[in-house]
C-alpha cells in the first residue's frame, strides 16, 4: 500500500510543479491516442455501416475477419508495422519508424477493428421495420442512412469509446514501432513500463495514476454524451 500512496504523491506533485516532461509525456498521448481514435472511426463507422446494411457473397467471411481483428494482439501488430516501416520494408523510405506516426498508425489498426465491430453490432441491433418505415415516409438514400444512424447513436458513442479505450491502454506495439524515446515517441503506458524496469516504482506508479485519470476525464466525457443521447 505504501508504494500506492507514494505514487499518488508523486503525481500529484508532478502535475502541480508543471513538470515539463511529463506534460510532453501526456500532451503525446493524447496526440498519438486522439490521432488514431480519429483515424480508426473514420475507417471503422462507415466501414461498419456497409457492412451492417449490405449483402453480398463472402460478407460472413468479411464480418469474421473483423471480429477476428477485435482481438487482434498488438505485439503482432507492432511486428507487422515494424516490417513494413523497417529499412528494408516496403515502405522503409518513408521514414516513419520510431516516429509518433508509426505509432499513430500501429494503433489505428489495432482500434479500427473494434470500431468497426462495434457499429456492425450497433446497427444491426435496430428492428428491422425502422428502416421500411422510414421509406414509407419517402425518406432518400441519404436520409434513411443519416435516421438510421442516429438510431445507433448509442451503440455507435459505444465503438468510439471502445476504440479510445484500446488505443490509450496499448504498449506493445508503441514500444516495438516508436521505440519509447524520451522527447520524441515517449507516452505514458511506454514510459511507466521503463520506469518498472529502471526499478522506480513510485514514478511508475504516478504515470500508471495520470493515466487512469487521464482515460477516466475522456471515457466519462464521451460517456455523457452518449447518456444525453437517451
Amino acid at each position: 500500500m505504501e508504494v500506492y500512496w507514494q505514487g499518488l504523491v508523486e503525481a500529484l506533485r508532478l502535475l502541480i510543479s508543471g513538470d515539463r516532461t511529463v506534460f510532453e509525456i501526456i500532451y503525446r498521448t493524447l496526440q498519438v491516442s486522439g490521432t488514431a481514435t480519429l483515424f480508426s472511426v473514420l475507417i471503422g463507422l462507415p466501414l461498419g455501416t456497409v457492412l451492417a446494411l449490405s449483402s453480398f457473397p463472402g460478407r460472413k467471411l468479411v464480418v469474421s475477419l473483423i471480429n477476428l481483428g477485435m482481438g487482434l494482439p498488438p505485439v503482432v501488430v507492432g511486428l507487422w508495422v515494424w516490417l513494413t516501416l523497417s529499412r528494408y520494408g516496403p515502405l522503409g523510405f518513408l521514414g516513419l519508424l520510431y516516429t509518433p506516426t508509426a505509432m499513430v498508425i500501429a494503433q489505428a489498426i489495432i482500434a479500427s477493428p473494434i470500431v468497426t465491430g462495434f457499429t456492425i453490432a450497433a446497427i444491426q441491433s435496430l428492428n428491422p421495420k425502422i428502416r421500411l418505415q422510414i421509406l414509407a415516409l419517402g425518406a432518400s438514400r441519404l436520409q434513411l442512412l443519416w435516421l438510421l444512424l442516429r438510431e445507433a447513436r448509442l451503440g455507435l458513442l459505444a465503438a468510439v469509446i471502445a476504440g479510445f479505450g484500446g488505443v490509450i491502454s496499448e504498449v506493445g506495439a508503441s514500444i516495438m514501432v516508436g521505440g519509447n524515446l524520451k522527447g520524441s515517441t515517449m507516452v505514458l503506458t511506454t514510459a511507466t513500463v521503463l520506469e518498472v524496469n529502471k526499478g522506480n516504482y513510485e514514478i511508475a506508479t504516478a504515470f500508471s495514476i495520470i493515466l487512469l485519470t487521464l482515460a477516466f476525464g475522456i471515457t466519462a466525457f464521451l460517456t455523457s454524451a452518449q447518456q444525453r443521447g437517451r
